[in-house]
């Protein structure tokens, strides 16, 4: 079977994900989807009348929840997900530069020196990872209620409640960031850009480079 026109690489593109760091990111978006849509459903009366089965939402809230997690864990066994960890890590003297330029609003592309991914990429990938794991833990003390004191349930539903609305907003944000950037989207989907992109976008990546 034919691949459609649009995802078959030209001479001009270069290579940006692999299959397994592109699922691996659609099956993680797909949970935290599922995820934000149930935790609306629930905390807003309006969707809870509309929806109900409140019961139903509970539980596929709770399992969402507790798989988001696996698909990061179980591409630690793709080498080209390593290796995109690998970059997202990596803070270097440009990323300074980059931060203050966004800081500035600064949106000349000089201003704004790039290698794979730009310094907002890594901040977004370091917050969401850590915001995952702390919406991981205080969803477990809520769930189990007969194994912490009231206090901690307590305090672990207030950081659950108003954490889950900051990740909506901060999710909201990038999503829209990517809706501004077809290209950006285009290798997401297909695992190529264009080269013209990359330079423009991410100077200091070397596409040739091992990944």
């Amino acid at each position: 079977m034919t691949p459609p026109a649009d995802t078959l690489p030209t001479a001009t593109d270069v290579p940006r994900f692999a299959p397994a760091v592109r699922w691996i990111h659609r099956t993680t978006a797909l949970l935290m989807g599922i995820c934000v849509v149930t935790a609306a459903c629930l905390y807003l009366p309006e969707l809870a009348e509309l929806v109900g089965r409140r019961e139903l939402v509970v539980r596929i809230h709770e399992f969402a929840g507790l798989a988001l997690p696996v698909p990061v864990l179980a591409g630690l066994a793709s080498r080209a997900f390593r290796g995109e960890l690998r970059h997202l890590n990596r803070f270097g003297p440009h990323d300074r530069v980059w931060l203050r330029a966004a800081l500035r609003r600064d949106r000349r592309h000089s201003a704004r020196p790039a290698a794979k991914f730009n310094a907002g990429q890594k901040v977004y990938a370091a917050w969401i990872a850590g915001a995952t794991l702390v919406m991981l833990g205080t969803g477990l003390l809520m769930w189990f209620t007969h194994l912490t004191p009231i206090m901690w349930r307590t305090s672990a539903t207030f950081v659950h409640d108003w954490l889950a609305l900051t990740i909506g907003v901060v999710l909201a944000g990038h999503i829209g960031m990517a809706f501004a950037d077809p290209e950006a989207r285009h290798g997401m989907r297909t695992g190529s850009v264009s080269r013209d992109w990359a330079r423009r976008e991410h100077p200091l990546w070397r596409p040739e480079d091992k990944q």
